[in-house]
């Protein structure tokens, strides 16, 4: 392992008020792992709000390495990539502006990759910060889990609480920009990344020992069922990406028709705004497969002729 063992990257966006107890938290778990080198690397994604100034100032006055970038184009996995290019640490951490970190992640984390070869990639528990939110978002199991490689990983792990080694990087390539929020397909970079990485034979863990806890808001049911909704957009367009170049996408689609009847014989009844969850979910998929076929034509149209015959470029897993 490298000199810098952890580097925690954060991105945010005009999020001034939830930022202080994020910030708060990652300064008391490098406290509570002195013997850790950890470096924090937050990518400011075009703010308006009062977050620049915030984040300057919080950094001058920690005591451990923090970088600060600004990236001007809206988008996740734009400010993902944007931090990913410099860290330095053998372990990459991830989570959100709206997440708090428990005390002892930096340390809880070191000891789970310290039990598994690199390289690996592990997500982490993500608990309910308000009772008042609703059940979304969320990781609760309790015990370790390894994800079937043969399986589409949605929802194994999330990008609010994800780790890896930083020669997964390497491998894998960064995040597709075309995903997640801020971009066309808003959601699914994570799963995409995920995808591409248990696709070349990275293991995919789940370790509850290292947690965040989520303070999402999200409190109305119109909001939970656009989450959702997005969720699937973003799934239906990384089926349609990996389509021709991955058979797990067509067992994916095949589950997802199964599933179907599920909403007879045992239907979800979490989302009160969703009515049949499966048939819900099938119907955003597909849409979001249709929106990422226009989208490639249209780009296709409007690029050089010499990259007019190369639309598979688009599937490529370092597309950016």
């Amino acid at each position: 392992m490298s000199a810098l063992a952890i580097s925690l990257l954060v991105c945010t966006r005009d999020r001034a008020h939830a930022l202080p107890a994020l910030l708060a938290s990652i300064t008391q778990a490098v406290a509570g792992a002195p013997d850790v080198d950890v470096e924090v690397v937050i990518v400011d994604n075009g703010s308006s709000d009062a977050t620049p100034s915030l984040l300057a100032a919080w950094c001058a006055a920690q005591c451990f390495a923090t970088r600060l970038l600004r990236e001007e184009r809206a988008g996740l996995a734009r400010a993902r990539n944007r931090g990913l290019g410099v860290v330095g640490g053998a372990i990459v951490a991830m989570t959100d502006d709206d997440c708090v970190l428990h005390r002892d992640y930096f340390t809880a984390l070191l000891r789970c990759f310290a039990e598994v070869p690199a390289p690996v990639i592990i997500g982490g528990r993500i608990l309910p910060g308000n009772p008042q939110d609703l059940p979304v978002t969320l990781k609760l199991e309790d015990h370790p889990m390894v994800a079937n490689p043969a399986a589409f990983p949605g929802g194994f792990v999330m990008g609010a609480n994800l780790a890896f080694t930083r020669c997964v990087l390497q491998r894998v390539g960064p995040f597709d920009e075309r995903f997640g929020a801020g971009a066309p397909f808003v959601a699914a970079e994570d799963t995409d990344f995920l995808f591409r990485a248990s696709g070349q034979g990275i293991v995919l863990r789940y370790d509850p020992r290292f947690a965040v806890d989520h303070h999402h808001g999200r409190r109305a049911i119109d909001e939970e069922t656009r989450l959702l909704a997005g969720y699937s957009f973003g799934d239906g367009a990384l089926y349609a990406k990996h389509l021709l170049r991955d058979r797990r996408i067509w067992a994916a689609i095949l589950t997802d028709i199964r599933d179907l009847s599920e909403d007879l014989r045992r239907p979800v009844t979490a989302h009160r705004g969703i009515r049949h969850f499966y048939r819900f979910r099938l119907r955003h998929k597909l849409r979001g497969a249709c929106a990422l076929v226009v989208h490639t034509l249209r780009s296709a149209l409007t690029a050089p002729r010499s990259q007019r015959d190369d639309l598979s470029r688009l599937a490529s897993p370092q597309q950016r």
